[in-house]
C-alpha cells in the first residue's frame, strides 16, 4: 500500500494538513508485535482448525496466506534488526487468563471460547517462529486495545519509548485499536503495512488508509529499517 501512487481523492483530502509527519528515532522507538498467536495466526490451530472443522476452510485462505507469506517473514526481519541493535521489542497477546473465560467481555469471550484461547493452552502461545527471547516483554490483554486491559502504556513509558511501530493481527481490530489509543495518548505511531494482516485485503487496506489520514504513519518494513539505519 505505501508504494502505490496517491489517488486523486487522497491528494484532495484536507486531513494531510493536520497529521504532522515524524521520523523514527532509534532512541525513542519500540517494535510492537500484536497477537501473533496460535489462536488466530495459525492455519492449523485455533481459528484455522475451527474453520476447517466447520467446512469453512476457504474463509481463512486469504488471512493465513497473508500471515505465512508476508506478515511472519516481515516480523522476523524486523525482530532480527531490532534485536541486533538492542532496540526494545514488546509482544502483546490476547486471551483469557482464567479457565472459564470470565475475565473477558461477551464480544471477545465468544471468540476466545470457540478457539480455546486461554492462558496455558497452545492457542494462547505466540507462534514458535516469532517467539520472544528471554527478557523481552510479553503483555496480555483481554480487550482489542491493550490500553483498556493491560499495563502496556505503563511499560512503554517506563522504557522511555514515545514511538511505536505496530505489527501483527488483525490490522483492523487489535492492531488499529491499540495504535489508535496510543496516538490519543501522545505516542507517535507507525503501522508496518507488510507486517500486518486481516481477514481480507479490503479490511487491511481500509484500516491502513484510515490510520494514515490523521492518526499516524503507515510504511513498509524496509522504510522503517532504513529510517532507523538498521538495514
Amino acid at each position: 500500500m505505501p508504494d502505490q501512487p496517491m489517488s486523486d481523492a487522497a491528494a484532495r483530502d484536507y486531513a494531510s494538513l493536520f497529521n504532522p509527519p515524524f521520523e523514527l528515532d532509534r532512541r525513542n522507538v519500540a517494535l510492537v508485535v500484536v497477537d501473533m498467536q496460535y489462536a488466530s495466526a495459525s492455519r492449523r490451530d485455533g481459528l484455522g482448525a475451527l474453520l476447517k472443522a466447520k467446512g469453512l476452510e476457504d474463509r481463512g485462505t486469504y488471512r493465513f496466506d497473508r500471515i505465512e507469506q508476508v506478515v511472519t517473514p516481515t516480523i522476523q526481519r524486523l525482530l532480527v534488526a531490532f534485536r541486533r541493535e538492542k532496540l526494545p521489542v514488546i509482544y502483546l497477546t490476547v486471551g483469557s487468563e482464567l479457565p472459564d473465560f470470565s475475565d473477558m467481555l461477551p464480544g471477545m469471550r465468544r471468540f476466545a471460547e470457540a478457539i480455546g484461547n486461554t492462558e496455558g493452552a497452545k492457542e494462547h502461545r505466540i507462534l514458535d517462529e516469532l517467539a520472544p527471547l528471554a527478557g523481552e516483554a510479553v503483555v496480555n490483554k483481554t480487550t482489542m486495545s491493550a490500553f483498556h486491559s493491560s499495563g502496556f502504556e505503563r511499560l512503554a513509558q517506563a522504557m522511555g519509548r514515545t514511538q511505536l511501530c505496530f505489527t501483527g493481527v488483525s490490522t483492523n481490530s487489535c492492531v488499529e485499536g491499540t495504535a489508535r489509543d496510543a496516538a490519543d495518548r501522545g505516542f507517535q505511531c507507525l503501522i508496518v503495512e507488510d507486517g500486518c494482516g486481516a481477514a481480507s485485503a479490503e479490511l487491511h487496506d481500509a484500516a491502513c488508509r484510515n490510520f494514515a489520514r490523521l492518526l499516524g504513519r503507515v510504511a513498509a518494513a524496509r522504510e522503517v529499517l532504513g529510517e532507523l539505519c538498521v538495514t
